[in-house]
């Protein structure tokens, strides 16, 4: 086939592939990203055992538990999907995930039957990380056999728009239970109606993908006896082939990764949980900049087909190391002025002796484990989101913390019986007193006045970082599909596409809020991506080709 023709129109079997693929994985990304827009409320249900900061961080955690497995669910899936065929692979997958999700809706909480909740609960997350390391490889791959030459980018950046749509709706169905019911039900029992109404989704994606037909590239493989015997041992135990898996991962699919979760859901993490904006507002925000952002998935795949995948996957990744640290000041400014401005006017220093602090992003770390001086200091000041520099004592001493021109000496708390003793206890709370009167007089709030939100500049920075995600991922799909031969393509693409979005990406959040954890800055986080983005931008220029002109039936 000429790598230069036109790509001809549409058909009307193909757009029932594309609706039918889309339709079903914009269901599992909805089971999939419902936790995450929950993580807060999860913390308290099903990790009640532990303080505030290290409840979130472990819920975070538990939501990185379904990414973490999801490049075995590749493994799995992706041999299964390349030995007997891309439509029953994937419509197994979609089963697994439905009922995970449902399962997770009537799951009793830690009060009611206290570790076997977070237990049961990072078991379910686990197997919707196995059934979605199956989903996209088989999907991605399912369109782009489908797709002409000359087309590809187009027809699989519909794929691409899924995960944002999944998302989106996930977001729609939260808000709009909670405005039914009302913001304590949601947090007492609420919460879990958008989970069980999924079984809903799942009868519908099902029935959807039994409609569907073989791929023509597979099954045409499959009529010449072409197919795999060991897709693993073909895509990993040969050199020519690992090679490319490598560079898929680190030269594209890290980054991707990183600028996928930092511009979606660590944007909203960070207005809920640092700027203290209310979860309802915030979730409006970030669905509307979603909405407006979505079609350029299609755009930007589109665009990929005329100019080159490479290119635009690079822009994406450039553009988000050298604007990160400005776009989420900007958004400290415009969802939060109050906090901006009390941090311009009364920094905040905790000056301690070397030594004497521990590492505060331990995600299962209690409050009685914290009982030096320094980490009494900054476990509060982290559990209340507040941004502060550290500062080595001269002299041994109990830590201290400066709220502008008031210094606040930190106590130190003695455990006894697997509590605080009264008399630290006492201390403590007086402490955490002294400082909260002096945060506010200083101008810190408490949580962002909704009066004072401009929500138009929020959801321009939203919109911006959401188009950096369509700029990495809208042509990602297509560039994968390239690199592998249709006997091997399932396993090949799926590997590196669930380590990067489920290592690089999954783990971000835990990541970034336990750097912040331990630094101090609100913003240091961040240079988890920018770094994770800068590397893969520099491996992806140097060591990965185009691959817009590639006709994938060559090799087969």
């Amino acid at each position: 086939m000429a790598t230069n023709a036109a790509p001809r129109p549409m058909t009307g079997e193909e757009k029932k592939v594309i609706f039918a693929s889309s339709l079903g994985t914009v269901f599992e990304w909805y089971d999939f990203y419902l936790y995450g827009s929950l993580a807060a409320i999860i913390a308290k249900q099903f990790f009640g055992g532990l303080d505030p900061t290290s409840a979130f961080i472990f819920a975070l955690l538990a939501f990185a538990a379904g990414f973490i497995v999801r490049p075995f669910g590749a493994l799995v899936f992706g041999r299964l999907g390349d030995m007997i065929g891309r439509k029953y692979t994937f419509l197994v997958t979609i089963l697994i995930m439905g009922l995970s999700t449902f399962i997770v809706g009537v799951l009793p909480s830690y009060a009611s039957i206290g570790m076997a909740a977070p237990i049961l609960l990072v078991g379910l997350r686990m197997l919707q990380g196995l059934a979605l390391g199956g989903e996209y490889g088989g999907a991605a791959t399912y369109v782009a056999e489908h797709a002409p030459q000359g087309a590809r980018g187009a027809y699989t950046s519909w794929i691409q728009t899924t995960a944002t749509l999944g998302l989106f709706l996930s977001l729609i169905v939260i808000l709009g239970t909670r405005t039914l019911i009302g913001e304590e039900a949601f947090g007492d029992w609420g919460w879990r109606i958008p989970f069980i109404v999924s079984i809903a989704l799942l009868a519908i994606s099902v029935w959807i993908r039994l409609s569907m037909n073989e791929s023509p590239a597979f099954k045409k493989m499959k009529e010449e006896g072409k197919t795999s015997k060991a897709p693993l041992t073909e895509s990993f135990g040969q050199w020519k082939n690992l090679k490319i898996v490598l560079l898929a991962l680190f030269g594209l699919v890290a980054g991707q990764a990183v600028v996928w979760y930092s511009g979606q859901f660590y944007a909203l993490f960070f207005l809920t949980s640092v700027l203290k904006v209310d979860s309802a507002t915030a979730n409006i925000l970030v669905a509307v900049s979603l909405l407006i952002g979505t079609p350029f998935f299609v755009i930007f795949g589109t665009l990929s087909d005329k100019i080159g995948r490479k290119p635009i996957i690079l822009a994406g990744l450039a553009l988000a190391v050298f604007t990160y640290f400005p776009l989420f000041g900007a958004l400290t400014k415009a969802a939060n002025p109050d906090l901006a401005a009390a941090q311009v006017k009364n920094k905040i220093t905790v000056t301690a002796a070397a030594g004497d602090c521990s590492f505060q992003g331990n995600p299962v770390a209690r409050e009685i484990d914290f009982t030096k001086s320094c980490d009494i200091a900054k476990r509060f000041l982290a559990q209340n989101s507040v941004s502060y520099d550290n500062a080595v004592a001269a002299a041994a001493g109990p830590a201290t913390i400066k709220i502008g021109d008031k210094e606040i000496a930190a106590p130190v708390g003695v455990v006894v019986n697997s509590k605080f003793d009264e008399a630290s206890a006492k201390s403590i709370a007086a402490f955490k007193k002294e400082v909260t009167d002096a945060l506010r007089a200083a101008g810190y709030p408490a949580k962002a006045d909704p009066a004072k939100l401009d929500k138009l500049t929020i959801v321009a920075i939203l919109t911006v970082l959401v188009i950096y995600v369509t700029m990495v991922y809208g042509p990602i799909a297509a560039m994968l599909v390239e690199l592998f031969p249709t006997r091997i393509r399932y396993t090949s693409m799926s590997l590196p596409y669930h380590i990067g979005n489920g290592w690089f990406g999954g783990l971000l959040p835990s990541i970034s809020f336990a750097m912040v954890a331990q630094n101090g800055n609100m913003y240091y986080g961040l240079w988890y991506p920018i770094v994770i983005a800068a590397v893969t931008f520099v491996i992806g220029l140097i060591f990965v080709r185009e691959t817009k002109d590639v006709d994938i039936y060559a090799e087969d």
